[in-house]
C-alpha cells in the first residue's frame, strides 16, 4: 500500500503572527525523524550554503572560583570538582591564543570568564583583550556573565562584535538548574547588549534532565527573542564529577539531533553552533546535525574548562563530509 506524502505545512515556517507558540514548536519535534530533517535541510539551504561551516574558538580567561550554583558548571566556587582556579589572563596571552585560532582557521574569538558580572576594573582589562582580536581581523565575542548599566557600551565601543549569554533552559525548568539568580536577570542582560548594538549570542544546554516538551519551550523562547539571537549555541550537558547533574541519564543522541533541527527551523537565518559536548559525539552523530542545519562549531582542544575534539580530527571530518569552514570577512 502506498504510504500518504507527508505536506509542506505551518510547522515548517514561521507563523503570521511572527510569533512560535510551544505547541508549534513541540508538533515539529515529535514529527517522524526524517521528515523533521528534511525540513530543517531546507530551511537551512534557503539561507545558507550547507557545505559551509564557520569556525569560533572559545578560551577560560579567567576560571573557576564563581559564586553562582549553575547545576551544570565545574567552575561554582562551591562544588567540589578538579578545576583549578586562574584569574584574569594577561593581554599578551590572549593575543597569542586568538594568533593560533586564527592560524588554525577560526574567524571569530570568544573569551569567557566564571563571574557572576564582571567588576570594572576587570571590564576595562577585557576592553584591551577586545580590541587586540580585533586588531587581529577576527570576530570577537564575550561571554562575562550578567552586565551592569553602561557595561555593554564600553565594550561596543572597544568592537566587541557578540556578546554570549545563554538562557540554559527552558523557564519552568530553569529553577532546577540555578537558584543564585533568574532567567529574568538573563534577559534583562541581553537587553542591554542588544540596545548597545552588539549581536546577541544565546542559546541552551540540552540533556540536563529536562523532558522533550521543555527544549521545545527553550527553543521557543529563544525563537521570539526579537530579533532571535543571530548564534544560536545548543550544548549538550558534559557531566563533571562533583556538579549537581553528575549522574543525569544522556539525552538520546537523536534527541539532540531534533533540538538542532527545529533550533534551525525556527531560527532560520541564525548561526546554530554544536557546541559543549562535541567530544562525545560520533562523527556520524555531528553529521547528522550538519545535515539538520548546524552550521558553526566551537573550534580547538579546550572548551572552557572541558575538552574539545582535536582540531586535525575535526579538519578530516570537514573533508569527509565536503564541508569548507568559512574564511574571514566571507559571511555565507
Amino acid at each position: 500500500m502506498d504510504q500518504p506524502a507527508f505536506k509542506q505545512d505551518h510547522t515548517s515556517r514561521l507563523p503570521a503572527n511572527n510569533l512560535w507558540t510551544i505547541q508549534t514548536v513541540e508538533a515539529l519535534i515529535n514529527l517522524p525523524f526524517s521528515e523533521l530533517i528534511f525540513r530543517a535541510q531546507g530551511v537551512h539551504r534557503e539561507n545558507f550554503d550547507p557545505t559551509t561551516v564557520q569556525l569560533s574558538t572559545l578560551l577560560s580567561i579567567k576560571t573557576g572560583g564563581c559564586s553562582e550554583d549553575c547545576g551544570y558548571c565545574p567552575q561554582a566556587a562551591r562544588y567540589h570538582t578538579r578545576i583549578s582556579n586562574h584569574q584574569l589572563l594577561a593581554l599578551d596571552t590572549v593575543v597569542a591564543e586568538a594568533r593560533v585560532a586564527k592560524e588554525n582557521g577560526a574567524t571569530r574569538f570568544c573569551m569567557g570568564a566564571a563571574w557572576r558580572g564582571p567588576k570594572q576594573a576587570d571590564l576595562d582589562k577585557v576592553v584591551e583583550m577586545v580590541k587586540a582580536v580585533k586588531a587581529l581581523g577576527m570576530e570577537s565575542c564575550a561571554t562575562l556573565g550578567m552586565l551592569n548599566d553602561g557595561q555593554a557600551e564600553q565594550l561596543k565601543s572597544a568592537g566587541l562584535d557578540y556578546y554570549n549569554h545563554n538562557l540554559d533552559t527552558a523557564p519552568e525548568y530553569y529553577e532546577s538548574i540555578i537558584s543564585t539568580h533568574t532567567q529574568a536577570d538573563r534577559l534583562a542582560t541581553l537587553n542591554k547588549v542588544k540596545n548597545a548594538g552588539i549581536h546577541v549570542c544565546c542559546g541552551g544546554i540540552v540533556g540536563m534532565g529536562e523532558t522533550r516538551a521543555q527544549r521545545a519551550a527553550m527553543i521557543t523562547q529563544l525563537a521570539n527573542l526579537e530579533p532571535y539571537p543571530e548564534s544560536v549555541p545548543i550544548n549538550n550537558l558534559v557531566q563533571v564529577e562533583g556538579t549537581p547533574l553528575t549522574g543525569t541519564i544522556d539525552l538520546d543522541p537523536l534527541e539532540f539531533v531534533r533540538t538542532i533541527a527545529c533550533a534551525r527551523i525556527t531560527m532560520p537565518k541564525a548561526m546554530v553552533r554544536l557546541s559543549a559536548g562535541r567530544q562525545q559525539m560520533s562523527d556520524e552523530l555531528q553529521a547528522l546535525c550538519f545535515l539538520s542545519g548546524a552550521n558553526s562549531v566551537f573550534f580547538g582542544e579546550k572548551l572552557l574548562t572541558t575538552d574539545n575534539p582535536q582540531t586535525d580530527h575535526d579538519l578530516a571530518l570537514f573533508k569527509k563530509l565536503g564541508m569548507t569552514p568559512t574564511q574571514l570577512g566571507v559571511t555565507s
